[in-house]
């Protein structure tokens, strides 16, 4: 197995700017009364918090300075009482603002999610050529749970915290604009390092993403082969792959942690001393009269929000950049262009009432991955309404290749297909693959029932209509014999089938589909010879008033195939019946001899 690639070079790491948040607007725009809502509890909540210094400064300078008693007993009531006052206005209008927040947090993440979802799903094959299923698998969960703590949670507090840190800075440079001039000439000095110190931070939290799905890559490929890599006995080895992929993973995140602890550490240290020299600055107008103890209070009160706001921002502007990262790995997938689209404006098939009739014209065609290699080589072949049609040949002769062209999983670089006269890149992909029923070499089993497997062919079929397409597959038997019937859980891609009962499934739910152009490939290859007498029976049947194409190795299934096809290298080098091809002595006639005579 390859092994996973090695993490970026440091001055190689891959950079995420907060600009990349912007991806995110186009799912934020639908809920814009929620936002406002949210903002103006926001606001809210920030002003309460503002006006608290103000309630503090009356307390003390008429409430513990009075020289009068009885007046300093009332002033402190009144003055408990508004502080009071904010306290309550502050828990409201707070825990409205997270409800809203987190609401809209995780809705636009359920959202990214499923539209993401829906965007890779209609990736044509070429897509999966360069992008591992884990890495997108990664992206779904890890990224946007990511995205779901920024937009649910750290937006927001930064937000608040840039307002209470704007509104601190307004009042103490209103109350005390000398000192506050001093303070905001040091706070440049603040800021700006810590600017450029979080360009390294984004770099890194971009690459630790990139780690983590690297491992995914690793856990999904090979839990998906469990069987395979204990017939090798290659636990140890596939637990060392993936060990070393986390361990690059947890370097790479604790060289993002650490940068963020040492810009997290200068923020705080640098607000620090802002606070102490506000602080020194106003015990010295104190003591020289130039303003009251309730003044130096408020200055107190002021600084601290204002050194608490800085600090928080630190920390919020480094999640801030750990989103970025994860958003902009999101809108790649979401930017990612199949190169098959639908035509626009798309037309209508041909009828069809006795099987589709299929052309193809001189296809040339490579796959992306291996642009120097013919896939297929001027390939001509026309197959009538109700023909079946067998193609045969060694290993990368083309047969599955003129499959995934018939289907549109790629387009041919020269050359056309034509389904009842129209050329398919003409046709719309749903109206095209809906007249097109498949039986793949290797059958997909859902996690699902038995019923709900095979009606995954026609979603809106009765349960009679599935029951009659898996006698006709010969698939009823062994059903109504599971614990649980035709309701029984098959398992995770059919793990508690045999090959043979997989391959069954498949079929029944291709009959059910009841499409006029059916694809077999090698759809029989999994059965013993009992089992595939009869289910080649029931797929004659299904032939009938339907055209078949269909791939096989063993020329037993292909005998009463109407015409024979014998490809080599992309090109078709025979054609003719299993009688006239064996009697011509030729391609054919020596695999013929070879299987025959085994």
């Amino acid at each position: 197995m390859p092994s996973p690639s090695a993490p970026p070079a440091q001055d190689a790491l891959p950079r995420a700017s907060p600009r990349a948040l912007s991806g995110l607007l186009p799912f934020l725009r639908p809920y814009r009364g929620r936002i406002a809502l949210a903002g103006f509890f926001l606001v809210m909540a920030a002003a309460a918090t503002l006006a608290f210094p103000v309630a503090l400064r009356g307390l003390i300078d008429t409430g513990v300075a009075a020289a009068d008693r009885g007046e300093r007993l009332l002033a402190l009531r009144e003055h408990f009482l508004a502080l009071f006052g904010v306290a309550v206005a502050l828990g409201l209008f707070s825990a409205a603002r997270f409800y809203l927040v987190s609401w809209l947090g995780e809705r636009v993440t359920a959202d990214l999610r499923a539209a993401v979802y829906a965007h890779v799903l209609r990736q044509s094959p070429e897509f999966f050529e360069t992008t591992q299923t884990g890495e997108v698998i990664s992206r779904l969960t890890t990224d946007t749970t990511v995205v779901q703590t920024v937009v649910g949670s750290s937006l927001s507090l930064g937000l608040r915290n840039t307002v209470m840190g704007l509104g601190a800075l307004g009042m103490l440079v209103w109350t005390n604009p000398w000192v506050m001039t001093q303070v905001l000439l040091v706070l440049l000095l603040v800021v700006l390092p810590a600017m450029a110190f979080g360009r390294r931070v984004r770099r890194l939290s971009r690459a630790s993403q990139d780690r983590v799905a690297d491992s995914s890559a690793i856990a999904a490929e090979v839990l998906n082969a469990v069987p395979v890599v204990q017939s090798y006995t290659a636990e140890a080895r596939e637990a060392a792959r993936f060990e070393g992929a986390t361990e690059r993973a947890f370097a790479t995140s604790v060289r993002r942690n650490r940068a963020r602890a040492l810009l997290v550490a200068f923020v705080i240290i640098g607000t620090a001393a802002l606070l102490l020299w506000a602080l020194y600055r106003g015990t010295q107008a104190v003591l020289a009269g130039s303003i009251s103890p309730g003044h130096l209070g408020q200055t107190v009160v002021y600084s601290v929000i204002l050194a608490g706001a800085v600090a928080v921002l630190g920390e919020v502007y480094g999640e801030l950049l750990r989103a970025a990262g994860a958003t902009e790995r999101l809108m790649e997938l979401l930017h990612a262009r199949s190169t098959v689209q639908d035509p626009q404006p798309a037309r209508a098939p041909g009828v069809a009432a006795a099987g589709s009739a299929v052309r193809l014209e001189k296809l040339r065609f490579s796959y992306p991955s291996r642009p120097a290699t013919p896939a297929l080589a001027d390939l001509s072949l026309s197959i009538r309404p109700g023909e079946t049609v067998a193609l045969v040949g060694p290993s990368g002769a083309g047969k599955s290749t003129v499959f995934q062209l018939l289907l549109r999983f790629y387009d041919p670089q020269q050359g056309r297909i034509l389904l009842d006269g129209v050329p398919i890149r003409e046709l719309g992909l749903q109206a095209l693959r809906a007249r097109i029923g498949v039986v793949p070499q290797e059958p997909v089993i859902f996690s699902a029932s038995a019923m709900e497997n095979i009606r995954y062919g026609r979603p809106g079929a009765s349960d009679e209509a599935v029951r009659a397409a898996a006698r006709a597959a010969f698939a009823d038997g062994f059903i109504e014999a599971l614990p649980g019937g035709w309701d029984s859980f098959l398992g995770e891609r059919g793990v508690r089938l045999s090959g043979g009962q997989r391959q069954r499934i498949a079929i029944a739910r291709a009959m059910l589909k009841d499409a006029p152009l059916l694809l077999l490939d090698e759809a029989t290859s999994a059965l013993d010879a009992e089992s595939e007498r009869v289910v080649q029976a029931a797929l004659e049947s299904a032939m009938r008033n339907r055209t078949t194409l269909v791939i096989a190795h063993r020329l037993a299934t292909v005998q009463r195939a109407d015409r024979i096809v014998v490809l080599d290298h992309g090109r078709i080098v025979e054609t003719g019946t299993h009688e006239a091809l064996v009697a011509a002595g030729g391609t054919y006639a020596g695999l013929a001899a070879l299987q025959f005579m085994a």
